[in-house]
């Protein structure tokens, strides 16, 4: 089982890597510096975005569930298991 995971993993990591040709720029910049950060401003700002986004569509389902639960019964209708 471990095996097929780790061949799924790597296939779409080495699909993404392998579809976009190295640019000349790319090759000629320089290396980041050791002290750099790893996720940089505009990153941070996307994830965070991203998460906000996620919440905001995750908690109206949530609260909309709840209310559709909360809406009174009808009393002819048996409650079945």
């Amino acid at each position: 089982q471990m095996l097929w995971v780790n061949l799924i993993m790597d296939t779409f990591a080495s699909l993404a890597l392998a579809t976009e040709p190295p640019s000349e720029a790319l090759l000629l910049r320089k290396p980041y510096g050791r002290n750099k950060p790893l996720i940089s401003r505009t990153m941070m700002k996307n994830i965070l975005g991203h998460a906000v986004y996620q919440l905001t569509i995750i908690f109206t389902l949530l609260f909309a569930a709840l209310q559709r639960d909360q809406r009174p019964q009808d009393p002819r209708r048996e409650e079945r298991l």
